[in-house]
C-alpha cells in the first residue's frame, strides 16, 4: 500500500535536501537509469500493502543532474495500471470476507457491493483532484491542495495510523496461523505461550529488514506479497472443488445487530487510495483513470463477493474471522494456505516501514553520518516494530482489530477525505447533484464508522475483559 507513498516521500526529501545530501549520497543516487514507477499498493493496509519490485530498485536509481532529480516519464498503460491496482487492493482484506457475510447475513452482499462503488466513485475523485493540480502528487498533497496545512497533516495522520494498525493486524494473523502450522510443538519461556513465542521469533527473523538502508534489496519482498495473496485465494476455491467440505450451510439473511461491525471488516478491504495518486502520475494516459478505478474494483468486488459467499457456504457458522483457519487441517491446499498467510506479514514490515523511515530521514541533521542514520533509523523501526508485536499479542483478536482498522482509520481515507477534498476543491464548478451526492456519502461515511468504531471497540474490550476472568 506505501510503494508509491515511499516514491513521493523519497521525491520530496531528495528535492529539500539535494545541496547538502548530493556530497554524502551522490554515489548511492547515481546508481543507474530510471525504471518506469510501478507499484501494487495496500492496506495496512490497506492493509495491507503491496509493491512491484521495480518500483523499490527505482527510489534509489533517480538521477541527479546538477542537483536536479531526472524523473522518469509517465509510462503505464491502461492494463499494467489495472494490475497495479487490483493488486494494491487484494490483501489482509480477503480473509474477513466470509466471517463477515455470514455475521451479516447474505443481504450484507450489498453492503459489500456499494462500498465497492463508493470507493471506485471517490477514486475516481482523486483522480479529478490530481487533474485539477499538476503539482499534487500524492494523497498528502490533495489535502494540502483542499485545506492547506490542516489538510496535509489530517492526511498524514490517517494515512500512518492506517500503516500502525494493518501492521497490528498483519501480526494477529502471523500468530493465529503459525499457531495451526506448528500444531503439537510444545515451546514455552518466560511467560509466553507456544504461539506467543512463535510469534516473536517469526518477528525477529523480519526484523533486520527495517535496517536496509537500499530499498531495492527488499524489493523482493513485494513480490512475494503480492503471489502469497493470490496464493490464498486459490488455496479456499480448491478446497471447495477438491477438499470434500460440501457447500451446503444456510447463510442467514439479515443480521442487524453486526452490520456496524462487519462495515469496518469491508471497507478495509477496499482500502487502496493513499496510493492511488501516485498510481495516477504513473500512467501515459491520466485521462483513463476512472475507467481503471471502474475495472479494478469490479473485479476485486467480484472476487470478495465469490469468496464471501463460497467460505460461508462451506463453513457456516463456525467459519473463522480468517477463512485460512477453518479450512480443514488434513489437506495440502489448506498447509499451502497456512504458509502463505504465515509469509505475508513477513514480507510487510519492511515495506511498510519504509514511509516512516524516509520521514525520519528529513528530520535528521544533514552532517550525520549515514552510518549512524541507519543506526537511528533501524533502532527506532525495531522498537515500533516490537511495541507492535506487545499490542498484537495483547490484544490477539483479528476481527475485532481489523474491523477497527476500518471503521476508524480507512472509511475516512476511502470515502469521506476524497469527497472533502473534491467538495474543497471544486466548490465554484460543483454541480448540485454531485454536493448532494458528496455530502450524502461523507454523512454515510461519518455515521458508519462512528458506530463501527463504537461497535468493534466495545467487542474488543468485552473478548478483553473474557481473556482476564477466565
Amino acid at each position: 500500500m506505501v510503494a508509491m507513498i515511499l516514491k513521493s516521500s523519497w521525491e520530496e526529501q531528495s528535492s529539500q535536501n539535494s545541496d547538502c545530501w548530493a556530497p554524502h549520497h551522490q554515489s548511492q543516487v547515481l546508481a543507474g537509469e530510471s525504471q518506469e514507477r510501478r507499484s501494487v499498493g495496500v492496506g495496512v493496509g490497506r492493509e495491507e500493502v503491496k509493491v512491484k519490485s521495480r518500483d523499490l530498485e527505482s527510489w534509489g536509481r533517480e538521477e541527479k543532474i546538477g542537483g536536479v532529480e531526472a524523473h522518469s516519464e509517465p509510462n503505464s498503460s491502461f492494463l499494467h495500471a489495472v494490475v497495479n491496482m487490483v493488486g494494491m487492493l487484494i490483501g489482509l482484506g480477503q480473509l474477513s470476507t466470509p466471517y463477515a457475510l455470514e455475521n451479516g447475513g447474505w443481504t450484507s452482499a450489498f453492503l459489500l457491493v456499494g462500498l465497492g462503488a463508493a470507493c471506485a466513485y471517490s477514486s475516481h475523485l482523486l483522480g479529478k483532484c490530481l487533474h485539477k493540480d499538476p503539482k499534487s502528487r500524492d494523497y498528502k498533497d490533495i489535502g494540502h491542495h483542499a485545506f492547506g496545512s490542516k489538510g496535509r497533516v489530517i492526511a498524514t495522520t490517517f494515512i500512518y495510523m492506517e500503516i500502525f494498525m494493518a501492521l497490528v493486524s498483519y501480526t494477529i494473523s502471523l500468530h493465529d496461523n503459525l499457531a495451526i502450522v506448528f500444531t503439537g510443538v510444545d515451546l514455552k519461556w518466560a511467560h509466553l505461550t507456544t504461539s506467543q513465542l512463535l510469534a516473536t521469533i517469526a518477528v525477529l527473523v523480519a526484523l533486520p529488514s527495517l535496517w536496509l538502508r537500499d530499498l531495492s534489496s527488499i524489493s523482493f519482498l513485494s513480490t512475494a506479497g503480492i503471489l502469497m495473496s493470490l496464493l490464498i485465494f486459490v488455496t479456499v476455491a480448491c478446497t471447495a472443488v477438491f477438499g470434500g467440505v460440501r457447500a451446503n450451510h444456510d447463510i442467514p439473511p439479515l443480521q442487524l445487530h453486526n452490520i456496524p461491525a462487519i462495515s469496518g471488516l469491508y471497507v478495509f478491504s477496499f482500502a487502496g487510495h493513499i496510493v492511488f495518486p501516485n498510481l495516477y502520475t504513473a500512467m501515459k494516459d491520466p485521462s483513463k483513470f476512472t475507467q481503471v478505478s471502474i475495472v479494478s474494483f469490479s473485479m476485486v468486488t467480484i472476487l470478495y463477493t465469490c469468496l464471501a459467499f463460497m467460505g460461508a457456504k462451506l463453513f457456516g457458522p463456525q467459519v473463522n474471522s480468517q477463512i485460512t483457519l477453518s479450512m480443514p487441517p488434513n489437506l495440502i491446499v489448506t498447509k499451502i494456505a497456512l504458509w502463505a498467510t504465515v509469509l505475508t506479514p513477513m514480507t510487510k514490515y519492511a515495506l511498510e516501514f519504509a514511509p516512516f523511515a524516509i520521514q525520519l530521514e528529513q528530520t535528521l541533521p544533514h552532517s550525520m553520518k549515514p552510518r549512524t542514520r541507519t543506526i537511528i533509523r533501524g533502532t527506532i523501526g525495531s522498537i515500533l516494530l516490537l511495541l507492535i508485536l506487545v499490542l498484537a499479542l495483547s490484544v490477539p483478536y483479528f476481527e475485532h482489530v481489523l474491523s477497527l482498522t476500518g471503521s476508524l482509520v480507512s472509511v475516512g481515507i476511502c470515502i469521506v477525505l476524497p469527497c472533502a477534498f473534491y467538495t474543497k476543491i471544486f466548490w465554484r464548478q460543483i454541480r448540485k447533484p454531485a454536493l448532494v451526492l458528496h455530502l450524502i456519502l461523507i454523512a454515510v461515511g461519518v455515521f458508519m464508522g462512528a458506530f463501527g468504531t463504537v461497535s468493534s471497540s466495545k467487542s474488543l474490550l468485552q473478548s478483553l475483559r473474557k481473556s482476564h476472568t477466565n
